[in-house]
This record gives C-alpha cells, structure tokens and sequence, in this order.
C-alpha cells in the first residue's frame, strides 16, 4: 500500500514537473514572438496586437488550466469514466457556458470597441469569440488525462498550440510590413491564430484519447448541478492564479489610451504610446517566469509535504520558494534598469517610453514574488483567498489607471502596475506568513554586497563602452555580454556569501561549483 502511494505521489511529481517545463517553453514563446512582432509593424501594430490579447489570453488560460483543473477534479473522484454518463455531460455544460461568453462577446464587440477608444477593433472582438467555442474540445480531454495523473497531453498541446499561433502571427505581422496589409488584421489574425492553434491541440489530445478512451458502459445518475457548480467556480477561480499579469494588461487595455486622450495625446498619438507603453510587457514575462521557475521547482515538495504533518518541512520548501523567486527576480529587475537605454534600442530599435519602462521594469520582481506566493497559497488549498487578492489588484490597477493615466501619460500607468503589483504581493506574503512557523531569512549582507557588485560592473563598463553609436549585431553582442556577466557576478556573490540554503543550492545552475561546498 504504501509502496503504491509512493509510486503515484511520484508520478505527480513527474507530471507536475512535465506541466511546468511546457508552461516556461510556451511563456518564453509567448514573450518572444512579440519582439518580431513590433520590429514588423511598429508600435501601432503592437498596440492592436496588445488590444486583443489579454482577451484572448484569458480564454486560452481558461482552455488550458481553469476548466480542465475542474475537470480533473471531478475525473479524480470518479473510479470509471463514462462517455455517455460523465463525459458527455461535462461537455455539455462547457459548450454552454462557452456559447453564452461568445454570444456576449460578440454582441457587444462593437460597444467594447467604442469604449477602450479605438471603434477599427470591432471585428477582432468579434473573431475572438469564435475561440470560446473551441475551448470545450480541449478543456474536457485535457482535464481527463489530468485527472488521470498523465500530463503529457496537455503538455504537448500547449506547446503544439503555442508553436502555430507564433507562426500565423508572425506571418501576418511580415505581410503587414512587406505588402502593406492593413495595420488592423493583426488583431483579426491573432483570433484566427488562437483558433488556428486550439484546433491543432485538439487534434494531439484526441490522438492520446483514441488510445486510451473509455470503454466502461455503465448507467449511472447524472449531477448536472455539481459538474456545473465545479466548473463554473472551481474552474473560473483556480484560473485567476495564470492570469495576474493577463488582468494587468486587461486593465491597460481599457483604460490607458482613453486616459492619454485625456492626457492631450491625439487618438493616433495615445494609440502609438500604448504601443511604446506595452513594449515592457514581454519583458515582465521573461523576467517573471525566469525569476519564478526555481521557486516554483519546489512546489511539488510543498505539495506532497502539505499532505502530511510536517509543518517545519512546509515551513522550510516555501521559505526557499519565496527567497528564490526573490534573489533571482531582484537580478533580473536591476539588470534590466540598468541596462534599459542598450535593451529597448536592441529589441525595438529606438529609446521612447525609456522612463515609464524603466518604473515598469520594477513589475519583473513583484510578479515572479505574486505568482510565487500565489501558486503555492493555491497548493495549501487557499485558492478562493488568491482569486479574491488578484481580483482586488485588478480593481486597483483599474482605478490607479483612471486617475494617474490623464495627469502623468503611460508613466501613470506604469506607475500603477507596480503599486497594484506591490499591494497584492504583500498581501499573498502576509497570507503566507501564517502558514510557516519561521520568518523569510534574506542575507541582507551577501544581498546588498550581490547587488552592488552587479551594478556597479554595469556601470562601468558602460562609461568605458559607449553603446550610443554601436550598430544592432554590436549591441546584441554587448547586451548578452553585459547579461551574462553581470548575471554571473551577482549568483556568485550569493552564493560564495552563502546567502543559499544547501538544499536551495541543488536548484541553481552551477551553484554547488560555485559555493565550494561538497
């Protein structure tokens, strides 16, 4: 007996593990086509690209965690899987809740339009409905084989899916800069990609499905409402945790150039600073993923341990979880201050919006902390807590919007993406807090000194190498220097200062080598 609990709690491990590196390979992809993307069609390309995707990004969130959570949950509690009586059923209630989305999207696509300033983007919404009606199909099999404890599926659709989206946008984005599309199709086609991609997920998963699909014939009592009740709340709730930064540029795309209108900007003028504005986006998700992804390791420890009495051992996975995300996201925050002038030149080929992205780049370190803090507040089972938490970042990004937006331009709302994002990591660590018995021991000493050994390598160098006139192929070659040294300087002053754990030191690339210990 005891021996198949350890075979199953390890191929949760596996499993959990699989889903990780698939969400890091799609996020990475994800941030990155966005840089060819603006390079093709300019900031007011990115801006319409912008426009869409926080809608199409939580419709695809929800087809890839919240609903098929849900589904998993109800498969887990089911010891034979019933086409007729439980499949059918599920897919029924996500075909309806999915239609009566898009029937609304739709509808109101036009008033959505008039209302975030901008009425060309009326048939983008509208295309993005369509993506509702593909969800069903791939939420419910991949919530089966999730709660099945085989998460290759999922894995490999999500990357299958990331992958065509990536190539019809980018392929659309060099038609608009090379046969003078208009500048608009790109919100079309990135609705048609998302489509384009679920469809193509689809086909994966049901290829895993006819090998393994369900063969029990039973009869059985349908509970329509519970299936319902689980996958409206559970479902919609347990998703909130993959959008933080989702709901972020939800906000912005609402209320940012509305309020540069407000600002004196002309409709082409604020539509443009949006576009500069959201030029840091793909950064916060590099720089929170990669800040994030060594703490987040720890969690399927956290996991198995919650399960038991250990509290001091829970105390000690997500003190290591926090202190991670931490050291390493406080790295990637600095470095990308410091060096902002040589990052926004190489990627976007020029220096607007230098002061709002350089306040925004302060949204590196507060995500990787929040979605840290929060994925492991969600693992101890406090999932209603985060949705309520990241709802109220929401609001208040909304609000710090509206009232700093029309008086400081995309600076105000820069602004208000790092005090949405503070409050709302305090607040996940404060719940935190409740729930280990020791305090978060930073080596405030090996940090400062870490710190200042990084920035102040930057800085000199950069007084001695002037970047103002160096060619784009230079530059490339002078920022992956500079990041990477300055990378290594600062995790070896951690480390040789000892400001690791020996456990913690396992999760650092190099880091046994470089601390000296055995």
């Amino acid at each position: 007996m005891q021996r198949a609990l350890h075979m199953e709690s390890n191929k949760l491990v596996k499993g959990a593990l699989v889903l990780t590196l698939a969400g890091i390979i799609s996020k990475m992809l994800s941030a990155g086509y966005r840089i060819p993307l603006q390079n093709l069609t300019g900031d007011i390309g990115f801006y319409v690209y912008q426009q869409i995707y926080p809608i199409l990004g939580i419709v695809l969130v929800l087809a890839l965690y919240g609903f098929p959570a849900a589904i998993s949950k109800l498969t887990a509690e089911k010891e034979n899987i019933s086409i007729k009586y439980f499949l059918a059923p599920i897919f029924s209630i996500l075909f309806i809740i999915c239609f009566a989305f898009a029937i609304m999207l739709y509808v109101f696509a036009d008033d959505i339009a008039r209302f975030v300033g901008d009425e060309h983007l009326t048939q983008a919404y509208q295309i993005a409905a369509g993506l509702l009606l593909v969800i069903p199909f791939t939420a419910l099999l991949r919530g089966m084989f999730q709660g099945k404890t085989d998460m290759k599926p999922t894995a490999f659709s999500q990357i299958g899916e990331q992958l065509l989206r990536v190539v019809v946008i980018i392929a659309i984005a060099y038609g608009v800069a090379t046969y003078g599309f208009d500048v608009y199709w790109i919100g079309n086609f990135a609705g048609i990609a998302a489509i384009t991609g679920s469809f193509v997920a689809f086909i994966i998963l049901v290829a895993y499905f006819v090998k393994n699909k369900p063969t029990i014939k039973i009869q059985q009592p349908i509970p329509w409402l519970y299936y319902a009740k689980i996958i409206l709340v559970f479902g919609l709730v347990a998703s909130l945790n993959h959008m933080i930064l989702l709901i972020i540029q939800f906000a912005d795309a609402f209320t940012v150039v509305p309020g540069l209108m407000d600002f004196g900007l002309s409709p082409y003028e604020a539509m443009e600073a949006k576009g500069i504005f959201d030029r840091g986006q793909p950064l916060i998700q590099v720089g929170a993923v990669l800040g994030s992804s060594f703490g987040l390791a720890l969690l399927p420890n956290i996991a198995k341990v919650s399960v038991g009495t250990y509290s001091s051992e829970i105390s000690e996975h997500l003190n290591s979880a926090l202190k991670l995300s931490f050291y390493l996201a406080w790295g990637a925050c600095i470095g990308l201050i410091v060096l902002f002038p040589e990052v926004n030149r190489l990627l976007y080929q020029d220096n607007q919006g230098e002061v709002a992205l350089r306040i925004l780049m302060i949204a590196v370190l507060l995500s990787a902390m929040v979605i840290t803090a929060t994925s492991i507040l969600q693992g101890l089972g406090h999932i209603k807590w985060t949705a309520i938490f990241i709802l109220g970042a929401f609001a208040l990004k909304w609000l710090l919007n509206i009232l700093l937006v029309p008086s400081f331009g995309i600076i105000g709302s820069a602004i208000g993406t790092v005090l949405s994002l503070f409050c709302l990591t305090v607040i996940t660590v404060v719940k935190l807090k409740k729930h280990t018995d020791k305090k978060l021991h930073i080596h405030w000493g090996a940090f400062s000194l870490a710190t200042l050994g990084m920035i102040g390598f930057l800085m000199v160098v950069d007084v001695i190498l002037p970047t103002e006139s160096l060619s784009r192929l230079a530059l490339l070659f002078t920022v992956l220097f500079l990041s990477t040294v300055g990378a290594g300087i600062y995790l070896y002053l951690l480390i040789r200062l000892q400001a690791f754990t020996h456990n913690e030191l396992k999760l650092i690339p190099f880091g046994k080598r470089f601390s000296g210990r055995k």
